[in-house]
């Protein structure tokens, strides 16, 4: 089912390969997950855009507990800023 794939784009199957093998794919003990701007608008109700112009997720208690996934700086849940993998 991938060769037919692969095949319909117009790639050969073996330079598909080479592509692939080129590309560098980092593992997960590899990769470093950061939290920066805060992205959450506080102004959604009245239908305006605002930040609050936090920068970097800074966690409000310990690891492992649900304080680590409220900000310190702005108190929004660390789903609202920006997640960047390295």
């Amino acid at each position: 089912m991938m060769r037919s794939f692969l095949l319909t784009v117009g790639l050969p199957y073996s330079k598909m390969n080479l592509i692939q093998n080129e590309r560098k794919i980092p593992d997960k003990d590899e990769r470093v997950v950061t939290y920066e701007e805060c992205r959450k608008n506080h102004a959604a109700s009245i239908g305006k855009y605002a930040v609050d112009g936090c920068c970097e997720f800074m966690p409000a208690g310990d690891e492992g507990s649900s304080a680590a996934l409220r900000c310190a700086a702005c108190s929004c849940h660390r789903n609202f800023h920006k997640k960047v993998v390295r």
